[in-house]
């Protein structure tokens, strides 16, 4: 070999040689998976709220970590594919985005750290040993307060004091809805008044579940709190309207779509305060040395023009104590 050739030869190893190292060292990005049984387009807004939690942590995506999302659309029987695809993709954290996505996920695996904002009924579905310490690779925000849903049903009963049977929307392939719907119906007979309830398994099942509730006369109905009955809440609140159905939600996101009315947490807060948990376990913690941690704040909310299309006066009381009115 010359010795021009031999030079740019042992040049061309040397430029090539720091591009082969930096390929080596360079750290991969870790994935987080958003795994939802929500519908894409009314999902978002709480992943959004979430990518503001971890901005105010000092993350930025797509630099400091990676974003993937898989959604089921309402359709809770497609969930245990879905985690079966999540796990392939072999991700830091799986951000499980309600209760009946973490069972699904934590059925799928026992190893990847999985964090739910929206952790409902935790202990006894058995997905951590306690709140204080979960013990096992689960964690998040339990935002399920015993004795919520019998405060809509007082709530039901303030805004239609002349109501005597009360319709209960359910979503009961929900693991968190089994209590709510008990809670509802005992707190309802408490009261005097009669209760009737049909069920949607699926986005399919809506409309002849809320005409039901119009056939059986309900005077007022409550929706219970689920995934798939909060991702279809603009289809609930406009075929409720169309039957003249005033109704009585969980959750805020209801009532801003033209629900009547609705008490309970913050789900703005859950989602955000969720990056907390994934910084930590970024961080080197693990979920079941992280404690469960619970809103400290409900939410009251109010759609005055809801009001007003269905012909009903809302109470000055109501009105002096809301958080948030709609008009």
């Amino acid at each position: 070999m010359r010795r021009r050739e031999f030079v740019q030869a042992i040049l061309g190893l040397a430029a090539a040689w720091p591009l082969k190292a930096n390929a080596q060292t360079a750290k991969k990005k870790p994935l987080i998976v958003w795994f939802s049984g929500g519908i894409r387009d009314s999902s978002m807004g709480f992943a959004r709220l979430f990518l503001q939690g971890m901005q105010d942590l000092d993350y930025t995506e797509n630099v400091d970590f990676s974003m993937a999302y898989r959604f089921s659309e309402g359709f809770q029987d497609r969930l245990p594919a879905l985690a079966d695809e999540v796990v392939k993709l072999n991700p830091n954290i799986i951000l499980a985005t309600a209760v009946v996505t973490a069972v699904v996920a934590q059925r799928a695996t026992s190893t990847i750290p999985i964090v739910c904002p929206v952790l409902a009924d935790a202990a006894h579905l058995g997905l951590i040993t306690s709140e204080r310490r979960p013990s096992g690779n689960i964690t998040g925000i339990e935002p399920y307060v015993p004795g919520l849903p019998a405060k809509q049903m007082e709530l039901a009963r303030q805004i239609m004091p002349a109501a005597k049977k009360v319709g209960l929307l359910t979503d009961l392939k929900d693991p968190k809805a089994p209590p709510q719907l008990q809670e509802q119906e005992t707190a309802g007979r408490a009261m005097g008044l009669e209760i009737t309830s049909a069920g949607a398994r699926d986005p399919d099942d809506l409309e002849s579940a809320l005409q039901a509730l119009a056939d059986q006369r309900a005077d007022i109905v409550i929706v219970l709190q689920s995934t798939m009955l909060i991702s279809e809440r603009q289809r609930i609140a406009e075929s409720a309207l169309l039957r003249r159905l005033p109704t009585v939600y969980g959750y805020r996101e209801h009532v801003l779509v033209g629900g009547l009315i609705s008490y309970g947490v913050d789900l703005r807060w859950c989602y955000r305060r969720g990056a907390y948990f994934v910084d930590k376990i970024l961080h080197g913690a693990t979920p079941g040395d992280l404690p469960v941690e619970f809103p400290t704040k409900l939410v009251l909310s109010i759609n005055l023009k809801t009001a007003n299309a269905l012909g009903l006066k809302v109470p000055p009381s109501l009105l002096a104590t809301a958080d948030e009115v709609i008009e």
